[in-house]
């Protein structure tokens, strides 16, 4: 089943209003979205910013999540199965001050279509460790984030 990036920007929307109001705070757009990858984009502005004019930890968490997170429901919706999905914890490294628009990006597709196949064909929980990167406007990497993707798929 194919799943188009104007589907899966609709579903991010419908979280952010009804499920995870910080994703509709911070308002997350979704650039790029496949089986190997995805790009999500926050804006820095008020909304965003700490005290030092830079993107506050907080809004570049929830860009991680996006970005870890999201793919997750895409391979859902192409395999047409339910999945019960979280992360069970995070190691991030800020490398340097986020003061512009930051672009998250995971190339981990593949690695969580695995962990989902094996989860469907075990019928257990299964946790993998994913990174995204976050990237300023002059794509230099910012900060990474480890995450650890705990999913189930029936």
């Amino acid at each position: 089943m194919e799943v188009s990036i104007n589907k899966m920007r609709w579903l991010l929307f419908l979280l952010g209003f009804v499920k995870i109001p910080m994703i509709r705070y911070t308002k997350p757009k979704l650039l790029m979205i496949n089986d190997d990858a995805v790009r999500v984009k926050i804006k820095l502005r008020r909304r965003t910013k700490n005290h030092l004019n830079s993107m506050y930890f907080g809004a570049l968490s929830v860009g991680a999540d996006i970005a870890g997170g999201i793919q997750v429901f895409y391979f859902s919706k192409k395999m047409d199965r339910k999945v019960s999905f979280a992360f069970k914890g995070m190691n991030a490294q800020f490398l340097k001050r986020a003061e512009s628009d930051i672009v998250f990006e995971s190339n981990e597709g593949k690695k969580i279509q695995k962990a989902m196949q094996k989860s469907l064909a075990e019928q257990s929980r299964v946790n993998d460790s994913i990174l995204v990167e976050a990237k300023n406007n002059l794509g230099e990497v910012v900060a990474t984030f480890e995450m650890i993707v705990s999913v189930r798929v029936s």
